[in-house]
């Protein structure tokens, strides 16, 4: 095998690996929309965002969606089950202020007040 088909060869790949660290470095964006209809009239659109980006990056941008997603994380669950908590707290106070609300209202109409 000649020595320039050698180079080209080894170019090659270590330029495709240049080409893909650059995209995932700086990220790239694809959108676009796709319409479908019939006599002028539309009766479906699709709205298509594509990001290719590295984890780093993504997160710099602040995309960082995985990491709250119960199917791909133990943290996203975690939070889950504290928001859960929360609102559970929030619920019980809220049926004890009503409740208090509620026994003064009745209060007030057997004192003829």
């Amino acid at each position: 095998m000649p020595v320039e088909q050698q180079l080209q060869l080894n170019n090659g790949p270590s330029n495709l690996v240049d080409v893909l660290e650059k995209v995932l470095d700086k990220g790239v964006v694809i959108a676009g929309d796709i319409s479908v209809g019939i006599a002028d009239v539309e009766l479906i659109t699709i709205k298509i965002r594509l990001i290719v980006a590295s984890v780093d990056k993504a997160k710099e941008i602040g995309m960082d969606w995985w990491e709250t997603d119960p199917y791909l994380t133990s943290k996203a669950t975690e939070k889950t089950t504290a928001l859960e908590q929360e609102n559970k707290q929030l619920q019980e106070r809220l049926h004890a202020l009503e409740n208090k609300l509620m026994n003064n209202e009745s209060t007030a109409n057997t004192t003829g007040g």
